[in-house]
């Protein structure tokens, strides 16, 4: 060391040359910063004297610039210059040019002043340690390159103290967490505890905690999973791994770790688990059956279906292929065993259908397939075998089959003659029956140039008729109208028979025409038998005349019997009157009055008919009802008395006038009144003959009711000529059915509780004259 001032008595070179004595090397300058002086050791390794460097020193400057390294200058030459205004020492360590190049020196200076404190000079010496900074230098690349290295690592790297404690985080770890482990504080709680708090998963934090606390009271190394939050707040799986440190006496000096990020192999394995899960389910839940196995002969995998059927848990490849082969049918047994090894000993795909049995004893039928996986070079490195249960599907298929066979037979049993026809008209299918019908196949006739169609017809079609068939056929096949047509179709032994043909499209989801089915019947008979029918129809016309003729005459004599027979009932009851003793006046005159109202009806009927032949109209007014009913009734009342009949007539009071014939509608009165008497001559008792007339909104209903045994056809008994009585013409309630209806009613029969029948006609309120 130098002092830092030296006093007068001695001069710069002095105390220069006093150094030199002690390191080897010493150099003076005056007060501006001149050389004074350079020790010939210095001399000799710059190459330079003090006149040589005093040449190219300059006013502010420093005179030995030219050795300095350009880098070093501004920062040495600032040094020298504060140092020789304020004559503070000056200590620096730059580069300097020598012979051999540039090297490292240690300069150290000091102020000589004289007695009264004014500087002199300055002197000092300089030492080598280019060796040292080169050391220094290589020490602090390591360090740089170690610190480089622990903060570019691809982890986080932590150091704690031998009792836990985080002392170090590098680079990485700190931008991960968003802090320092000087930041790392919570009041009452260790720089550990508070780590655990901030930084890990509450899920996964206690866990941490025992782990890493055995670690540090055995000494273990530290492994572990865990979760670890991010300065976001987001947490990632990390890999943890922590290693003592320890001296010469085996004490733990600190621990050092490194933990990496393992979120994506966490997440992957997590997703690979819920594959493997999710496929082993999909496996299990299939209706197949998986296996695979070596080529070496040891079982790989079974699927836990195809376990459950063989009855096994765990077993080896010859214990599971003896299972296997005893669920095979026993006729399927011996071909299934032969296939599968010939396949497995040349290597090639197996396929099989057979029928193997299940839980149940049953057999289904199944689909076995197994097939080699092979590798680079060819090799079979490992078989997979796949069973599906196909039973459904051969038992669909068989009943297709069936069904197809049934529908053939069906086509060719059905009495007709069944074609199929291309988009374009062509023939393509013929059931049996048109082909032995015609007597030549679809290709038989086959033209080159020509199309099978028009060929066909030509052949087939009578010459009257082709020229419309083939238009028909123009029309429908571009347009997919249905075809149908009557025309005279060529058997095979060349005579022509009528037939009705009907075509329609089939057509696709789109609405595309992909064939057209057609139908021929046979109506050549039917044809026949229409003719002969129209014939028959001719002669029944004229026989239909005739027994209209006597139906009519039957009609006139029903219609003028009834007031001929009430005149005879009537004048005989006239003469028994009059034969009286005394002779009954009134009562004969009452009598007589009959007879002349009788004669007048049947005058009048004899008029209706006259009148029907010339087509005059209907002698039609409009008047109540009531009258006319009552009228009947007295007309009857004497027949009922004579045959013990008690009447009783309920009409309603206040009747609307109705538009009718009051002569046709009487005899319709009269008819069924007498009809009633009639029926009842066959009761035990005699009973009652109800007569009523009531209405409704629109009609009014006369119900004329006996207790007689019934009407056993209730419909039959209106037919004309059909009757129940021993000496009736069956006209009677025929002509009162058509006397209501040509009014606009209605006449039916009920049946009468509890006994007897019931005769019921309406008419409307509101009539029209016809």
């Amino acid at each position: 060391m130098t002092p830092d001032t030296v006093t007068a008595g001695n001069s710069p070179i002095e105390a220069a040359k006093t150094v030199e004595n002690l390191t080897g090397v010493g150099w003076a300058f005056d007060a501006s910063g001149r050389w004074i002086y350079l020790s010939p050791a210095l001399q000799a390794a710059l190459g330079k004297t003090p006149d040589e460097l005093n040449a190219w020193w300059s006013e502010g400057e420093v005179a030995w610039k030219q050795l300095l390294y350009p880098d070093d200058y501004e920062r040495v030459a600032g040094e020298w210059r504060h140092s020789i205004h304020s004559g503070q020492p000056f200590d620096s360590e730059f580069r300097i040019r020598r012979r051999a190049g540039y090297g490292w020196v240690r300069s150290s200076g000091r102020a000589v002043r004289d007695g009264t404190g004014d500087i002199l000079g300055w002197y000092g010496t300089s030492i080598d340690i280019d060796s040292f900074r080169a050391t220094v230098d290589t020490l602090h690349d390591r360090e740089l390159e170690l610190s480089q290295l622990v903060d570019t690592v691809p982890g986080h790297l932590w150091r704690l103290t031998p009792e836990g404690e985080p002392i170090f985080f590098n680079r990485r770890m700190i931008d991960y967490l968003g802090r320092n482990v000087a930041d790392i504080e919570s009041p009452g709680l260790s720089r550990l505890d508070a780590m655990i708090e901030m930084a890990i998963h509450p899920d996964d934090a206690a866990e941490f905690g025992s782990t890493l606390n055995q670690s540090l009271v055995t000494g273990e190394s530290f492994f572990m999973r865990y979760r670890l939050r991010r300065f976001d707040g987001v947490y990632r799986w990390m890999s943890s791994r922590a290693e003592s440190m320890r001296d010469r006496d085996g004490r733990i000096v600190q621990w050092y770790g490194l933990c990496h990020d393992v979120n994506d192999q966490v997440r992957t394995e997590e997703a690979l688990k819920r594959s493997e899960w999710h496929l082993q389910r999909l496996i299990d839940a299939l209706p197949v059956n998986i296996c695979s196995w070596t080529p070496e002969g040891a079982l790989s995998y079974v699927s836990k279906r195809f376990l459950e059927q063989a009855g096994l848990t765990k077993t080896d490849f010859a214990e599971f292929a003896k299972a296997a082969l005893d669920l095979i049918h026993p006729d399927d047994v011996e071909q299934v065993r032969d296939q599968a090894i010939r396949c497995i000993r040349s290597g090639e795909a197996f396929s099989m259908k057979y029928r193997r049995r299940g839980k149940d004893g049953l057999f289904r039928w199944t689909d076995d397939r197994f097939e080699p996986l092979r590798d680079a070079d060819d090799a079979i490195v490992e078989w997979y075998g796949l069973s599906i249960d196909v039973d459904d599907e051969m038992r669909t298929q068989q009943s297709l089959r069936d069904s197809e066979h049934s529908l053939h037979q069906l086509v060719e049993t059905l009495p007709a003659l069944i074609y199929c026809l291309a988009p374009d008209g062509a023939p393509i299918y013929r059931s049996h029956k048109l082909s032995e019908y015609l007597g030549f196949e679809i290709e038989d006739k086959d033209e080159i140039g020509k199309h099978r169609l028009d060929v066909t017809l030509d052949a087939i079609i009578h010459p009257d008729e082709l020229a419309a068939v083939k238009h028909k056929y123009s029309q429908s096949l571009p347009t997919g109208e249905p075809y149908a047509m009557r025309h005279r179709l060529r058997r095979f032994d060349g005579e022509y028979r009528w037939m009705e043909t009907r075509a329609l499209a089939m057509r696709n989801a789109d609405g595309d025409i992909v064939q057209w089915n057609g139908v021929c019947i046979d109506i050549d008979d039917w044809l026949r038998a229409q003719e002969e029918l129209r014939v028959a129809q001719r002669n029944l016309a004229k026989a239909s005349e005739a027994a209209s003729l006597a139906e009519l005459t039957a009609s006139i004599a029903h219609e003028i019997g009834q007031p001929l027979a009430a005149m005879v009932s009537s004048s005989d009851a006239c003469q028994q009157w009059l034969s009286g003793d005394p002779p009954n006046v009134e009562r004969a005159q009452k009598a007589l009055e009959r007879v002349v109202r009788s004669a007048n009806t049947a005058t009048e009927v004899v008029g209706r008919i006259r009148a029907l032949f010339k087509h005059t109209p209907e002698a039609r007014r409009t008047q109540a009802l009531d009258a006319v009913a009552v009228e009947a009734r007295d007309l009857m009342a004497e027949e009922a008395t004579r045959r013990g009949v008690r009447m009783e007539c309920r009409i309603e009071q206040d009747l609307p006038p109705l538009f009718f014939d009051p002569i046709q509608i009487q005899q319709v009165f009269v008819n069924l009144i007498r009809n009633a008497l009639e029926a009842m001559d066959l009761a035990a008792d005699r009973g009652m003959l109800q007569l009523s007339v009531r209405r409704d909104s629109k009609r009014v209903y006369t119900e004329i009711s006996d207790t007689g045994p019934g009407v056993e056809d209730p419909e039959q008994i209106f037919e004309p000529f059909y009757t129940t009585k021993g000496q009736g013409m069956g006209m009677g309630l025929a002509i009162c059915r058509s006397i209501v209806e040509a009014h606009g009613g209605r006449l039916w029969v009920e049946r009468n509780d509890p006994t007897g029948a019931k005769f019921i006609f309406d008419l409307p309120v509101e009539g029209q004259e016809a």
